[in-house]
């Protein structure tokens, strides 16, 4: 009987990411489903916290160090000079919450090609353990974070190009959607991380830029459903090369 779904299909494709937002949505709702995922909400606070630091180094400040805290939250410190500009200020606020979507949207757009997937998964963790050792500054990182990317490099090096597919396509459904988690955050003017009230990223695009912040969070919202849309559908297509074994 001939399979109905062939390797490599774009119904194949479909069903893998559908299985993978399935995992991200409904795992934390098992019983210690929670525990399984919680390498992987540490991963999704690094990708924005590192957006951050390395947005504050583009515009010419000091990234200092990042830190990741026991229940998922972290914070990015960098040396802001008093008379850095309204611009730059929001361009670094910004930068977190469209980094989980931007790295979401590469390792989506990457699962698309075959050739691309043990070099992005070597790549994401040659990133975890650089910055672990130049930027992490606290338990919960400098233990998950090297984990995790001991994981990426034992899939990368098991000769299982559908475990390391799958690998890529979970990762950057749980960025994409890492967005839900945060959704409070996002549509709110400050927060209390690690014991003190700051101002949200919102927040301070808003106080760098004037415009309410609920205004600058469904413009980041609008754009990250854009970019994470536009990689399925990259990564979607029928691609010849993607279905050889």
């Amino acid at each position: 009987m001939k399979n109905p779904i062939a390797p490599g299909s774009q119904a194949e494709q479909v069903g893998r990411l559908l299985l993978a937002g399935a995992l991200v949505l409904f795992l934390p709702l098992i019983p210690f489903g929670a525990y399984l995922l919680y390498p992987f909400v540490i991963l999704t606070t690094w990708f924005h916290e590192m957006a951050h630091g390395l947005a504050a180094m583009l515009v010419g400040w000091d990234f200092q160090r990042l830190v990741i805290l026991p229940d998922g939250s972290g914070f990015a410190e960098s040396f802001t000079p008093v008379e850095a500009g309204r611009l730059k200020r929001a361009v670094v606020a910004a930068a977190g919450p469209l980094g989980p979507t931007v790295v979401g949207s590469l390792l989506i757009l990457a699962s698309g090609r075959r050739r691309s997937w043990r070099p992005a998964l070597y790549a994401l963790a040659g990133a975890l353990i650089a910055s672990t050792l130049i930027w992490v500054r606290s338990s919960v990182g400098v233990i998950v974070l090297p984990l995790v990317a001991l994981i990426l490099m034992g899939i990368a090096r098991s000769d299982r190009p559908n475990l390391e597919r799958f690998t890529l396509q979970f990762l950057g459904i749980l960025a994409a959607l890492s967005m839900l988690r945060d959704w409070n955050y996002l549509f709110t003017e400050s927060a209390v991380i690690g014991g003190r009230r700051v101002l949200s990223d919102t927040g301070a695009i808003e106080a760098a830029l004037v415009l309410p912040h609920w205004i600058w969070a469904g413009l980041i919202t609008l754009l990250s459903a854009l970019a994470i849309g536009a990689s399925l559908k990259h990564a979607l297509k029928e691609d010849g090369s993607t279905a050889r074994r």
